[in-house]
């Protein structure tokens, strides 16, 4: 792959931007991101022309994009949509599922494994997250309720056996054997996340000392401060302020959360325990119009319009058709984010929750060369994958 050295960069850290800065790098690995030097020896130059020069994004949340989902059962609505979205400066994602049939879901799994070993020019498929079936029926959201149902050891021990690519998972910690659910899966060293979930703030507590240290799409389709026999109780939004470690995941496409809530977490968990995540389906990066969530087989239409998709009767959103460039901006621009800070939370922060961060999250000597160019309003120029160039918008 040859040695190059990127001039003339804006590079970001997780903690400031250093200017006129330098990035080298060779066969896909970080060899040396500051200050100029001017030593490079038989280095290919990119002229970053004073662009902001940061590591890849990485979206742990993401369901499809450029006209796939990740359900549809094909190879080609991987790597479709991991092109995709590099387009918009992802360069690993979590492919996630959403609840469906056993039969739907070990199919997803083995063409993942197929689609991980196939060569294409997109983000890397770092691996899956399964989102349900183990979720509240009052909470389900978008989710199918056919399928829904409490953990059961044999079924989820049998899915686990089905794939080592199973990264996370999430699910709701008040049904029935939900903590014997968080302990198994936490000792197999996945991350386990809460959502479409009901708890009160007590049966949160117990869920963090059994496993559940993340929680899913922050604000929806979970509890808050709810009244049970007169009494209030605090829900898992409540628990996720109030319980430090636990990290959470926001989708900032700026419909799902107003500016007044992502400036309430920024400010509250702050950019090491925030992750930004796209949530994104099929219609992500593609124009308005009608869609489908889910797969193509067994999918329900929706209307993308005012970026967002809803039901086609709009009454309720239907998903997400965010990108991860949007989800930076309007961390900048609603929250009132640093850039530093922004980027922070699409790169070393969701690295270091995935256990990652030996390789992936920030440029540094040893790391994997993923490395994105964008300008002040965060367009994205350049997409490096691995030390190959991707994307270069024209």
């Amino acid at each position: 792959m040859g040695k190059f050295k990127i001039i003339n960069a804006e590079l970001i850290t997780p903690y400031r931007i250093v200017e006129d800065a330098e990035v080298f790098y060779e066969d896909g690995i970080i060899t040396y991101a500051g200050k100029k030097t001017g030593e490079c020896d038989n280095c290919k130059v990119i002229d970053a022309e004073g662009l902001y020069v940061s590591p890849g994004l990485i979206d742990i949340h993401t369901h499809g994009g450029g006209g796939y989902d990740f359900m549809d059962g094909t190879v080609e609505a991987f790597t479709g949509a991991a092109s995709k979205h590099a387009e918009y400066g992802t360069t690993a994602l979590v492919a996630t599922t959403l609840t469906s049939t056993l039969d739907e879901l070990k199919n997803s799994l083995e063409i993942f494994k197929e689609a991980k070993k196939s060569e294409y020019n997109g983000a890397i498929l770092l691996g899956l997250h399964l989102e349900g079936p183990y979720f509240a029926m009052s909470q389900k959201g978008a989710q199918d309720p056919r399928y829904i149902k409490n953990p059961d050891p044999e079924e989820y021990m049998k899915i686990l056996s089905w794939s080592d690519d199973i990264l996370r998972w999430s699910a709701a910690p008040e049904l029935e054997g939900a903590m014997e659910f968080g302990r198994r899966l936490k000792s197999k060293g996945l991350l386990v996340s809460i959502a479409h979930a009901d708890a009160i703030s007590s049966q949160v507590e117990e869920a963090f000392e059994n496993g559940f240290t993340h929680v899913t799409h922050l604000y929806s389709a979970m509890s808050g401060v709810s009244r049970r026999n007169a009494f209030r109780y605090g829900g898992i939004i409540e628990s996720a302020y109030l319980i430090d470690e636990m990290t959470v995941e926001i989708i900032a496409d700026g419909v799902h959360l107003p500016p007044e809530l992502l400036k309430l977490i920024y400010k509250i968990k702050g950019p090491s325990r925030t992750v930004l995540v796209t949530d994104s389906m099929r219609a992500a990066g593609m124009p308005d119009g009608e869609s489908i969530l889910g797969s193509l087989k067994d999918g329900q239409k929706v209307i993308v319009e005012d970026n967002v998709a809803k039901l086609l009767d709009r009454t309720a959103f239907a998903g997400s058709t965010a990108t991860a460039d949007r989800l930076i901006r309007n961390m900048i621009r609603l929250a009132g984010a640093t850039v530093t800070d922004a980027v922070r939370m699409m790169t070393s922060t969701p690295a270091s929750i995935l256990g990652i961060d030996n390789k992936k999250g920030s440029l540094i000597p040893g790391k994997d060369a993923d490395i994105i160019f964008f300008d002040e309003n965060i367009n994205i120029k350049r997409t490096i994958v691995g030390g190959e160039t991707v994307f270069v918008k024209e």
